[in-house]
């Protein structure tokens, strides 16, 4: 009986892991707490590609490694302080090539300047709708609480990401609480050109209930922001993961043109 606890548990602890690996491979930033003007309309594009990562099914989600992701986002400035999304997602993978791998839809709100807050606030809510391929039975929802300090060029920013499942039970997702994925970033403005930074994303696991040190998710992603003129930014960083259950080597990059 005891072993058979045993490995029940280790099956159970494998397969979040493995859920805790597939972490957000089409849209690797660390929000800011600022949101577009209103009117302004901006568009990016992520396009990502894990070199090294996971080799197996993990239910209907495909193994990561070798898979190229180009996601399209387009942005909106509602009103002050107050701005909305909308994601394509695709990929390419190995044996099946270009494919639709779903959508997103964002809103972020950013705390007023007026408030004279000691630290820039956000918050951001998305909703997300992947293929069973690339996240699972069923959509999720993503709240992120947003924290940013300026300190001359330096920046330091917190997303706080709290992520569920929207399914119920075994036929419709999965009874899974609400996981913590914390991101984070220090970035330097070394000139009006080259901002250096280092963005930090992790998966921990249900809150209550972390995942232990070994089955986490930890990646580090040092890189540059190139401001190619007015309107255009061009992002690029190479992520290393310190856990097996991660990704463990990837390239991402980052596009923005504001329209």
């Amino acid at each position: 009986m005891r072993i058979r606890t045993f490995a029940l548990a280790g099956v159970c602890l494998l397969a979040a892991a493995a859920r805790l690996a597939a972490q957000d491979p089409f849209e690797i930033v660390v929000y800011p707490a600022a949101t577009a003007a209103p009117g302004e309309w901006e568009l990016e594009t992520h396009l990502n590609y894990t070199a090294r990562g996971t080799t197996a099914f993990n239910g209907t989600v495909a193994p990561s490694q070798h898979q190229t992701h180009l996601t399209l986002e387009l942005t909106h400035g509602i009103m002050a302080n107050w701005e909305a999304s909308a994601y394509l997602l695709t990929a390419h993978r190995p044996g099946v090539g270009a494919e639709y791998a779903g959508w997103r839809l964002r809103s972020r709100v950013h705390a007023p300047l007026q408030w004279k807050l000691p630290v820039e606030v956000g918050f951001s809510v998305e909703l997300e709708a992947p293929r069973p391929a690339y996240g699972g039975a069923s959509p999720t929802v993503e709240l992120t609480p947003i924290l940013e300090k300026r300190f001359g060029n330096l920046r330091l920013g917190l997303n706080a990401n709290f992520e569920r499942d929207l399914g119920e039970g075994e036929a419709g997702g999965t009874e899974e609480g609400w996981e913590f994925e914390p991101s984070a970033l220090v970035a330097y403005r070394a000139s009006s050109v080259v901002t250096a930074k280092l963005e930090y994303h992790g998966a921990f696991g249900e809150l209550g209930s972390p995942l232990p040190g070994s089955a986490q998710v930890h990646q580090f992603f040092p890189g540059v922001d190139l401001r190619l003129g007015d309107a255009v930014t061009l992002g690029l960083s190479v992520g290393a993961g310190t856990t097996t259950v991660g990704n463990r080597l990837v390239f991402a990059s980052r596009f923005e043109l504001d329209l």
